[in-house]
């Protein structure tokens, strides 16, 4: 595999891999290379991800949760709060369909979560995805997503449910609202009878405003400022369909 610095010379898409087994490195390896993606470097864990991030600058990191030592998420929080980090985006890998990793991994900035069970070809188009701006969840990821703050126990709400979201026309809301259920492009184009290019348009102005990542956070924003509770979700995953 290469490791080196990106040069900036040619535009294929380059790849930091982490993850604590050997195996699964060298066959996500051999995936994203028979797709033209260029493997920077591999990590078996946390600390050797950060560090091999900040060494080769790649466009996307497949992250492992569970590593010895500083874990997937810690490695994922560091990564991203890099002032140089720029447009690096991650996507998280596991075996583990946990609740609580789910909500760590979106919270620290990740732009997508999928099981290891991910076919090879929905990997590729998810790294594809990732880096050209979007976001995504595995199906059932978004629902576990939304149970989780449906599980919450009950508090007070709070001072100001709306927070950070005064600048948001109320168009702009019943987008953010909709998009929080899992609904893809597509489905909220159909649903409130506008192009798809007016919705990407609505949620392109939505992130800016924000100033959020992508529309993974702004899913976890919509919930935590109460814009949205849970009930009514939507199939689909948060990407286009």
């Amino acid at each position: 595999m290469a490791d080196g610095v990106n040069t900036g010379h040619d535009n294929r898409l380059r790849a930091v891999i982490a993850d604590d087994q050997a195996l699964v490195r060298t066959g996500f390896g051999m995936i994203l290379t028979a797709d033209g993606i260029e493997v920077t470097a591999e990590a078996a864990d946390g600390a050797e991800a950060v560090a091999a991030v900040r060494r080769t600058r790649p466009d996307v990191v497949l992250m492992d949760i569970r590593m010895p030592g500083m874990d997937g998420i810690e490695a994922t929080r560091r990564i991203l709060a890099d002032d140089t980090a720029g447009e690096i985006r991650v996507i998280i890998l596991t075996t583990y369909d946990l609740d609580h990793y789910v909500y760590a991994a979106l919270t620290a900035g990740a732009s997508g979560f999928l099981l290891k069970d991910v076919t090879p070809e929905h990997l590729v188009a998810a790294i594809r995805l990732v880096r050209s701006g979007d976001a995504l969840l595995a199906p059932t990821i978004t629902r576990r997503l939304i149970e989780r703050f449906a599980r919450r126990e009950e508090a007070a709400p709070p001072a100001d449910p709306h927070r950070d979201l005064s600048g948001l026309t109320p168009r702009e809301l019943e987008v953010l609202r909709l998009l929080a259920t899992g609904l893809s492009n597509a489905e909220l184009a159909e649903r409130l009878f506008l192009s798809p290019t007016t919705v990407k348009t609505h949620i392109g102005r939505i992130l800016s405003k924000l100033e959020l990542r992508d529309r993974v956070q702004a899913v976890v924003l919509a919930y935590e400022s109460g814009l949205i509770t849970p009930g009514g979700t939507a199939e689909g995953s948060l990407r286009d369909t």
